[in-house]
């Protein structure tokens, strides 16, 4: 499976470089992912710019992300996917699910702001 990982210090963006998210690279990808979250990062960006198609093994790879990360608190945010991905998300109600967000950089705005609520959200608990 080929992607990029950049890590930052709130959160990893993980860009897909592949056309197809199918069951041929999807069981790397899940545990790839499950692997990161062990590793500490609490907050991913899935950039699927370069994904034109996705089935059900796809699909279910992103939705253990989304799980991993959700466990612990952590935002897990699709940037970016192409229309036809977006689609078949849509078909799936995985739209409900997920979030998904345009660009790179407005998910990257949204992490920064899931960890501002999450921040505020423990010192109201502290009190």
């Amino acid at each position: 499976m080929k992607y990029s990982i950049d890590k930052e210090e709130k959160y990893s963006l993980i860009k897909i470089k592949e056309e197809k998210l199918d069951s041929s690279v999807s069981s790397n990808l899940k545990s790839d992912l499950v692997t990161m979250q062990a590793e500490g990062v609490e907050n991913m960006v899935i950039d699927m710019s370069e994904v034109k198609y996705i089935d059900s093994s796809g699909l279910s790879a992103l939705l253990v992300g989304n799980r991993v990360i959700g466990e612990n608190g952590g935002a897990f945010i699709i940037a970016a996917p192409t229309e036809h991905t977006e689609k078949l998300i849509k078909i799936s109600q995985l739209d409900k699910v997920f979030d998904i967000l345009p660009t790179v950089h407005e998910a990257v705005e949204s992490v920064f702001m899931h960890e501002l609520e999450k921040g505020l959200g423990e010192e109201g608990s502290a009190e």
